[in-house]
C-alpha cells in the first residue's frame, strides 16, 4: 500500500464505530466481518468530500490502489468515483476498474455518479455492457443505474426487455431486477403491466412475484391498483 492509501486507511480506522461495525456485518453477510472497519456513512461521505476537494492527489492515488483490503475502503472508493469523475467517459473508466472488485450489495448501491447523467445515450450503452458482464455486482450496478436514470423521461420499453433478458442465479442480481420492475410498474405502468399480464410469464416466478410485492408496497399505488397487481401473482 502506498503512502496516500495508507494514510487514508488510518483515517478510516480513526473514524471506526464498533457498534456500527457490528450492524454493518449483519447487513452484508457476503463480507468477512474482519474486513469491516465500521465507519458511519456520513463520516465516510465527509472524508470523500474532503479528499476530492482538498487532497485530489491523495484521492487519485487511492483510486489507483485497487484492490482494497477493507469494506470501508471499497465504500470510500465508490464515493470518490462520484466526486472525482467529471465526464461520463472518466466515470466509465473508474467504474470498469472498480466493479470487478465489489463483493456486496451495499458497496454496489451506494455509488452515485452525477457524471453518468450528462450523456444518457453513452451511459445506456455502458449499462448494456455491465448487465452482460461476468462479475455479479457489475450486473447489479447496471440494473441499479437503469432504475435510477431511465425510468423517467429517458425511459424506453426496450429497457424492460434488457432487464427481463438477464438470466443469472445470484440472489442480489435478481433482487435488483425485482426492484427495477417494481419501480417500472409504478412509474411506467402502461409499458410494464403487459409484461406481467403475459402468460406464460415473461420473468421467472421469483422475480415476477417479488416485483409485484414491492410495487404493491408503494405509496403511489391505489387500493384498486394494489388488488390488480396481487391478481397477477404466479
Amino acid at each position: 500500500m502506498d503512502g496516500a492509501a495508507a494514510r487514508i486507511r488510518r483515517e478510516l480506522e480513526g473514524l471506526a464505530d464498533p457498534a456500527y461495525r457490528e450492524f454493518q456485518a449483519r447487513l452484508v453477510p457476503t463480507v468477512d466481518p474482519a474486513r469491516i472497519i465500521g465507519v458511519r456513512t456520513p463520516a465516510l461521505r465527509s472524508l470523500a468530500k474532503r479528499l476530492a476537494r482538498e487532497r485530489p492527489d491523495d484521492a487519485r492515488a487511492f483510486l489507483d490502489a485497487l484492490p482494497h483490503e477493507t469494506y470501508d475502503e471499497m465504500n470510500l472508493h465508490g464515493e470518490l468515483i462520484g466526486r472525482v469523475a467529471k465526464t461520463p467517459q472518466e466515470a466509465f473508466g473508474l467504474l470498469d476498474a472498480f466493479l470487478p472488485h465489489v463483493d456486496n450489495w451495499a458497496t454496489c448501491d451506494l455509488v452515485r455518479v452525477p457524471a453518468l447523467g450528462r450523456d444518457l445515450p453513452a451511459t445506456l450503452e455502458r449499462i448494456r455492457g455491465w448487465v452482460a458482464a461476468e462479475p455479479e455486482y457489475a450486473v447489479r450496478f447496471g440494473i441499479v443505474q437503469l432504475t435510477a436514470l431511465f425510468l423517467g423521461n429517458a425511459f424506453d420499453p426496450s429497457q424492460l426487455d434488457l432487464v427481463a433478458g438477464i438470466s443469472r442465479p445470484e440472489y442480489y442480481v435478481n433482487m435488483a431486477r425485482a426492484w427495477y420492475f417494481s419501480f417500472a410498474l409504478v412509474r411506467q405502468p402502461a409499458a410494464t403491466l403487459p409484461l406481467f399480464e403475459r402468460r406464460p410469464p415473461a420473468l421467472d416466478a421469483w422475480t415476477h412475484n417479488k416485483a409485484l410485492q414491492k410495487a404493491r408496497e408503494s405509496r403511489r399505488v391505489t387500493p384498486e391498483q394494489r388488488a390488480y397487481l396481487q391478481s397477477l401473482k404466479v
